[in-house]
């Protein structure tokens, strides 16, 4: 388990679940792969309205963290530029960011929607890594089948939480990588799984207190792993991560990191679940949704990163093991990769000596 692991942006479910593909945000663009600029209606603007200490002037959706002189945008740079550490900020000259969750250009099956939306992306994700080297994935998102039909189920699928379906490809892939948590349990079953999955449940079983409830997220994750657990041969070579998007807003007294201008934010829940994770250990490495991303690209040996200025760029942390700064890196900016919660070589030796 990590009791440091966070949420990797101060925002919601959409640019908090982005990283989990891209290792990054997901800028505004021309759907060429070029920045574009909002309408100014859905510019954000974050200075209180006179008279007032936090009612925003404009809650939008779009904010130019490059720009100083934009609302809101100096305070942060100027406490990133005070920190005792270079930070940079990330932010690229004329790209606009999301403030807020916006729906991606496509729907769960590939069509284009209409109406408020984050246009297409050309940024590179896992997936297009994991296809170029022939490595198979899926995204398994409860209510996809239902998506578009009569059923009542219809509507329950989380499109802001598929990092995939920013992408300009995206109706390309739907048929050969997208499929329904019920495909998964299948697949569980037959012991068919790809090399990677991303697993999110529906918004009834999903935990979020306005449609669901925490013991039916439990539910869920246990089901998964039992019936992982139940084909031997599978279980033998599978890791389980458990996680949740964001924290839901709640305070949390422990270190936050800032890494580059949106983040990080406050820990959230992981569980690593595999015959390679040790009982009873808890990590303190610093580590976040990106780190996903760092773990499948040192797992396959892709030896590549996504871009020039995705996350998985940071190096891992480097941590006292005890004391105060135990969850404080010493090389900051630094996320991990996961690996630290696993111990391959004691598993190695269990199976030597049951052979022996």
């Amino acid at each position: 388990m990590s009791d440091n692991y966070h949420q990797p942006v101060l925002g919601g479910t959409g640019p908090d679940s982005q990283p989990l593909g891209f290792a990054d945000q997901v800028f505004f663009s021309d759907g060429k792969g070029n920045p574009a600029t909002p309408s100014a209606a859905n510019i954000y603007n974050p200075d209180p309205q006179p008279g007032t200490i936090n009612l925003y002037t404009k809650r939008a959706q779009w904010f130019n963290c490059s720009d100083t002189s934009q609302p809101g945008i100096a305070a942060i740079t100027n406490y990133l530029k005070a920190l005792p550490y270079a930070v940079q900020t990330m932010c690229g000259t004329g790209q606009y960011w999301q403030a807020v969750n916006v729906n991606p250009a496509f729907t769960p099956k590939g069509l284009m929607q209409t109406g408020l939306v984050v246009p297409p992306t050309m940024q590179v994700s896992i997936g297009d890594v994991l296809t170029d080297h022939n490595i198979p994935w899926k995204y398994y998102g409860g209510g996809f089948n239902a998506d578009g039909t009569t059923s009542p189920f219809n509507g329950s699928y989380c499109n802001i939480c598929n990092p995939f379906e920013y992408k300009a490809n995206y109706p390309s892939v739907v048929a050969d990588h997208m499929r329904d948590v019920t495909d998964l349990f299948n697949d569980l079953v037959d012991g068919t799984l790809p090399a990677v999955s991303y697993v999110k449940p529906d918004g009834t079983i999903d935990g979020h207190p306005a449609s669901s409830k925490w013991t039916l997220f439990e539910a869920f994750a246990e089901n998964i792993i039992e019936l992982a657990q139940s084909n031997k041969e599978q279980w033998a070579e599978t890791a389980i991560f458990v996680t949740v998007d964001e924290g839901g807003g709640y305070y949390d007294s422990g270190f936050i990191q800032p890494i580059d201008f949106f983040g990080t934010g406050p820990r959230i829940p992981m569980i690593a679940v595999s015959p390679f994770s040790t009982g009873g250990h808890i990590s303190h490495i610093y580590n976040e949704h990106s780190s996903f991303v760092k773990f499948v690209e040192r797992n396959w040996k892709l030896d590549t990163t996504l871009s020039d200025r995705s996350r998985d760029n940071l190096p891992n942390p480097e941590q006292d093991d005890d004391g105060d700064n135990a969850y404080v890196p010493r090389n900051m900016p630094a996320i991990g990769d996961l690996f630290d919660l696993f111990d391959f070589d004691c598993r190695a030796e269990n199976d030597d000596q049951k052979r022996g």
